[in-house]
């Protein structure tokens, strides 16, 4: 199938690392064979209409909706047989003045509360409707944040916090460093979490400002799951992606329900040694948001490229640990730098697109709400610098398809879900958008 390629680039990216340049969507790794990237890519299905000929109204006021400008598809019938009608949708805005917001999480113990972080050090909640003004968590004074990389980044919170409390969260200190820690909010059902709760897991020098990752969430099998740069600075000098004696450009996977202040996994593929014990994969720039699939236990992945592509890699469930995701032998899938090896064996995305579509991709989720059973299954994903939302999905012959589904949503820096599975777009400008019915 004919891939598409468009062009744009420019804007500096204050929160991931950028670069600047093409839209290639790639072969599908359905059966996970791990065989080095082949260069012929078959498979990403591209339907019309012409993604970028939809745009979005501005928004004029306070919770105005964005939504694509009305548009005469052609090819309507197998648009809507994979992906719904964009027009019939908007994003509606549901919270607003918050500060350098990064990400959002909910807290599984049915409050319906979300949990949404600003970049300096603050977790704000959002409950039906209202933004409390009193921050739940208030760590600036520990959270370095001078780099426009750095921050609180990450938040995951424990399967079980309804009873224990726990969350977990990713930020860099002072000096610079990634710290993984696990704060209590005691008890659980309150809209405060004490900064003395704090109990670090691990603490990971970091060379330089940028490429500081951030991701933290739980998998399907309890682990929880980090998501590590290759300690910046640009193309990897140092080599940490492919490097096992570093957690630098890695997945990290961790017991946190066993040994002091975590365990090892008896199934990480280092567990025994030949590398540190908490890799899980590896070959990652700059992991920019990670999710699973709340259904099938997928794991989705959006990886910030160097200075021409970006890319989204994927996972099926109940794929093993040692999975080496090319960087920097590779860059998407064009060679960057280096020779493979000869056997190694490498995941090629399933998806890339190049800096004339945006600079910076934030990977998203997979929309399992019950709002919009239309878009089940369906992964949304954007870029921070180009403000679109498109969308991924698996069809029943393992290809993908794509199409851009939204634009205008301002510096996207992160999607999250609701309990009930509802999606929100965060924008790095202050606000938090939701996907209704028109």
């Amino acid at each position: 199938m004919k891939s598409i390629v468009h062009r744009s680039c420019g804007l500096i990216f204050v929160l991931l690392l950028i670069g600047c340049q093409p839209n290639a969507p790639l072969a599908s790794p359905t059966q996970l064979e791990l065989q080095a990237i082949n260069t012929a890519r078959p498979g990403v299905t591209n339907l019309p209409p012409d993604p970028t000929q939809q745009t979005v109204s501005p928004l004029t006021q306070e919770n105005e909706a964005v939504h694509p400008e009305p548009t005469s598809p052609t090819g309507a019938e197998t648009v809507v047989q994979i992906f719904p009608d964009p027009n019939a949708y908007r994003w509606v805005e549901v919270a607003g003045r918050l500060k350098a917001p990064v990400g959002m999480a909910f807290a599984p113990d049915g409050s319906g509360r979300l949990f949404i972080l600003e970049q300096e050090g603050t977790i704000r909640i959002w409950q039906n409707g209202q933004l409390a003004q009193k921050p739940f968590l208030d760590i600036r004074d520990r959270v370095g944040s001078r780099g426009s990389e750095q921050g609180l980044l990450g938040i995951a919170f424990h399967p079980r916090y309804a009873e224990n409390g726990y969350f977990y969260v990713n930020y860099t200190d002072q000096a610079g460093d990634t710290v993984i820690a696990r704060f209590q909010a005691d008890p659980p059902s309150g809209d405060a979490a004490s900064p003395a709760s704090e109990r670090v897991l691990l603490q990971i020098a970091q060379p330089y400002a940028n490429h500081n990752g951030g991701a933290v969430v739980f998998g399907p099998d309890g682990y929880l799951y980090l998501g590590l740069g290759d300690g910046g600075s640009a193309g990897d000098p140092q080599n940490y992606a492919q490097s096992l004696n570093t957690h630098l450009g890695k997945i990290l996977r961790l017991d946190v329900d066993a040994g002091t202040p975590y365990a090892i996994p008896p199934t990480n593929p280092f567990a025994a040694g030949g590398g540190l014990a908490e890799i899980w994969a590896y070959g990652l720039r700059n992991p920019w948001r990670l999710a699973f699939d709340r259904k099938t236990g997928d794991l989705y992945i959006g990886d910030v490229g160097q200075n021409q592509w970006e890319e989204i890699d994927y996972l099926p469930s109940g794929a093993g640990g040692d999975l080496n995701f090319g960087w920097k032998y590779l860059e998407g899938t064009h060679p960057y730098e280096g020779t493979i090896p000869p056997g190694k064996s490498l995941i090629p995305p399933i998806y890339e697109y190049g800096h004339e579509q945006g600079c910076s991709v934030t990977g998203g989720v997979v929309y399992r709400g019950t709002q919009l059973a239309e878009w089940d299954g369906i992964y949304l994903f954007g870029d921070y610098c180009a403000g679109w939302v498109d969308g991924l999905r698996r069809l029943a012959n393992g290809n993908w398809a794509y199409q851009r589904l939204f634009s205008g949503l301002g510096r996207i820096s992160s999607f999250g879900e609701d309990e009930q599975g509802e999606v929100y777009v965060i924008d790095h400008g202050g606000k938090m958008y939701r996907l209704e019915r028109r």
